[in-house]
């Protein structure tokens, strides 16, 4: 293969950075000028349930609401691998046929392989609505082809299907640019139908800009995105709707902390409130430090709880639904404890939710009381490539 060039850019930290001819390349993509890379989405008003993202002749249906699998990798419970598989299919049956894992969630793509047998046996009308979204998240070693593919295969053999629906690419460390090399033998085997959709995890906007100058075509980026954590709508979102890549997210009800749960509690109180004894509670938490505290936390929670009580739904419910209503997102994931508890109901009623404008304003009223987690942490995914 070829060497991917490397190209030089100017500085992000203003999006007015996007080169001239940047926009004049995929203002030519529009015009079919070239091969399109351009994403899309497909909207069909409030109660939607599915989206569709796409480039060129790749497309994938989704589900708007994900099933999170990183609670199968421990710290959440012990998985109980047939309950898991039960409860996946309750899931599937209930209409939220999207699953979520990785490489490195522990048992989640053997299961999700249990899981697709069942359905190829048991539920075959479901078949062309289950998807399974993997995400690969390789050491910052020389990718070369050989490697690439024996890493894909792997994720092949253990969700027991001939092609990943989606595989999302992770990358560690920026200075080294092997990053591009490991997308084009994506690309390749996408190419040999060994991958649907390629897509990337936690790369901030910067890169994601030079992946798409190097006609790479990803269909999605999976960051983090909450009421809390908006960075993706100030640099990200703009470099999305210019070229039609979605979002996917991650981290949007915080590990549960956006929950009655942890309303009118008092943390600062060793045994007062409901303790945080999961890896995400304990990782949203640090968040909630991070934008304003315990203190503006609870405003912002008695905020949602007064929007939920209008609506009749959850707090969960209205903090999905108002990033599912942000610019460039697809979709938001839930985390799933699979065998261990469900939510079925309170994710279902995300879908026929509508924020009103009243709803909308005085959520961004408390969220734009927070720190500026942009200035603090940086782009999306650098909160795992600080020092």
């Amino acid at each position: 293969m070829a060497a991917i060039t490397h190209r030089t850019f100017l500085n992000l930290t203003a999006f007015k950075s996007f080169t001239a001819e940047t926009r004049r390349r995929y203002e030519r993509t529009k015009l079919g000028t070239k091969s399109s890379v351009k994403c899309s989405q497909t909207l069909e008003g409030s109660a939607q349930t599915v989206t569709t993202v796409s480039n060129g002749k790749d497309s994938l249906e989704i589900c708007r609401v994900l099933n999170g699998m990183w609670q199968t990798s421990g710290g959440w419970g012990r998985i109980d691998r047939d309950d898991a598989v039960e409860a996946m299919l309750r899931y599937a049956d209930a209409g939220l046929t999207t699953f979520d894992m990785a490489d490195h969630y522990g048992p989640a793509e053997d299961l999700y392989g249990i899981f697709i047998n069942r359905i190829r046996r048991e539920r075959p009308e479901l078949l062309e609505s289950v998807r399974g979204l993997t995400k690969w998240v390789p050491p910052p070693v020389k990718m070369t082809s050989s490697y690439v593919r024996d890493s894909i295969n792997i994720s092949r053999k253990r969700m027991d299907v001939s092609s990943l629906d989606m595989l999302q690419f992770h990358w560690w460390d920026y200075s080294n640019p092997g990053y591009l090399d490991a997308l084009k033998h994506l690309t390749d085997l996408k190419e040999e139908g060994k991958i649907k959709t390629v897509a990337l995890t936690n790369f901030d906007t910067e890169r994601l800009q030079i992946i798409l100058e190097n006609d790479i075509p990803v269909v999605s980026n999976q960051v983090q995105h909450s009421i809390v954590d908006m960075r993706p709508q100030q640099k990200m979102a703009e470099l999305c709707k210019l070229t039609g890549v979605k979002l996917i997210t991650y981290g949007t009800v915080m590990g549960g902390l956006l929950s009655e749960k942890f309303l009118d509690t008092n943390l600062m109180i060793p045994f007062a409130g409901p303790p945080l004894n999961t890896p995400s509670l304990q990782k949203y938490k640090r968040m909630v430090d991070a934008w304003g505290g315990w203190s503006l936390f609870q405003v912002l929670l008695q905020t949602l709880k007064r929007v939920a009580s209008k609506h009749g739904v959850s707090i969960p419910a209205v903090a999905v639904k108002y990033i599912l209503d942000q610019p460039a997102v697809a979709g938001s994931m839930i985390g799933v404890r699979l065998g261990l508890s469900e939510h079925l109901q309170d994710t279902n009623a995300i879908f026929s939710l509508v924020l009103d404008e009243e709803d909308v304003n005085s959520i961004q009223e408390v969220s734009k009381k927070g720190k500026d987690l942009l200035r603090i942490i940086g782009d999306c995914g650098d909160e795992y490539r600080r020092a």
